[in-house]
C-alpha cells in the first residue's frame, strides 16, 4: 500500500512539473529560438536573461545558456541519484522504519510511541494582529498606486 501512495504522488509531483511550462524540452541554439519557443511571454523573458547572463564572463562557468531552456536549472525536480541524495527504495525503507517505531513495533523496552492521532481544525486566516498589518499594506499600496497614476498623469500634462 505505502509503495502504492508513493507512486500516486510521484506520479502527480512530476506531472504538475510538466504542467507549469517552465521552459522547453530540447536545448535553445539561438536568441532566436527564444522568439519561436512556445511558452509564455514570462517565460520567453526569463530564457532571455539567461541567455543574456550566459554571454558574461564572470558567468561562462554556469553555462547560462546551456541551461537556457529550463531556466537555468540544471536539476530535475525529483532526485532519481544514487550518487546523490537519496533514493525512493531508502525513502520508502526509513517511512516503514520510523511508521514500525510509531506504532511500537522495535520500539526498546523502556521506550514508550505517542502518536497524536486527533487533528483539530482550528481556524484559518489571519491572527487579528497580523490582519492589521495585511490591512496596511493593502493600504500603503492603494496610496502609492494612487500617487505614481497622478504623477504619470501630471507628467503627461507638462509634456503636452
Amino acid at each position: 500500500m505505502d509503495d502504492a501512495v508513493a507512486a500516486y504522488v510521484a506520479k502527480y509531483v512530476t506531472k504538475g512539473a510538466a504542467d507549469t511550462a517552465a521552459g522547453t524540452d530540447y536545448r535553445l541554439t539561438s536568441v532566436g529560438d527564444i522568439d519561436t519557443a512556445v511558452v509564455s511571454p514570462h517565460v520567453q523573458s526569463l530564457m532571455c536573461a539567461c541567455w543574456r547572463l550566459g554571454g558574461l564572463v564572470e558567468f561562462a562557468p554556469l553555462r547560462f545558456r546551456a541551461w537556457a531552456h529550463t531556466l537555468g536549472y540544471r536539476g530535475h525536480i525529483l532526485t532519481k541519484s544514487r550518487a546523490y541524495s537519496t533514493t525512493y527504495a531508502a525513502l520508502r525503507a526509513e517511512r516503514a522504519d520510523h511508521e514500525r517505531t510509531v506504532a511500537g513495533i522495535g520500539l526498546p523496552d523502556n521506550a514508550v510511541a505517542i502518536a497524536d492521532a486527533h487533528w483539530h481544525y482550528i481556524g484559518s486566516g489571519h491572527t487579528p494582529g497580523a490582519a492589521l498589518i495585511a490591512a496596511g499594506i493593502a493600504e500603503d499600496l492603494a496610496r502609492n498606486r494612487e500617487i505614481a497614476s497622478a504623477e504619470l498623469k501630471r507628467l503627461g500634462e507638462v509634456r503636452n
